[in-house]
């Protein structure tokens, strides 16, 4: 009896659920999801918009980009000036994505994950920091960075 419970617990462990990962693994190929997030596709525009704004991406808190008229630019992360030139549009969609899929101890935050959170206020419980379109703005403004 016990070893039956045991052998479901097990079972029932390595099941998972799918509906609360909105990038699941198969979309992940070696570091880089290659496939677009949204059909449409991004504007490098409006991605450089999310990349500034406080209310959305706030990524210069963090990153510096040479030349961006920004206030404050951060230097906790990588400088991002030539991102286009290092990375792949895929590499750069995960780490923006959940770049603690390559490294476990990253502080960079997932910007498009909504399972294994904490601290999460109730309002955003259960959503992505970023919608699947705004990323894709994003990875084609960085993607055009090269430095």
């Amino acid at each position: 009896m016990k070893r039956a419970a045991m052998i479901m617990l097990v079972a029932l462990a390595s099941c998972t659920d799918s509906s609360d990962t909105l990038v699941p693994d198969h979309m992940v190929v070696g570091d880089a999801i290659p496939e677009a997030l949204s059909e449409a596709p991004g504007d490098a525009t409006v991605g450089r918009m999310i990349f500034v704004e406080r209310d959305r991406g706030h990524c210069v808190l963090c990153h510096r980009v040479s030349g961006l008229d920004a206030t404050f630019q951060g230097d906790v992360g990588p400088d991002l000036s030539d991102v286009g030139a290092r990375l792949s549009p895929g590499q750069i969609r995960l780490r923006i994505v959940d770049a603690s899929r390559l490294n476990a101890d990253t502080v960079m935050p997932p910007y498009h994950r909504t399972h294994d959170l904490h601290q999460v206020a109730p309002e955003y419980a259960d959503k992505p920091v970023l919608a699947a379109q705004e990323i894709e703005h994003l990875v084609a403004y960085l993607s055009g960075l090269e430095g």
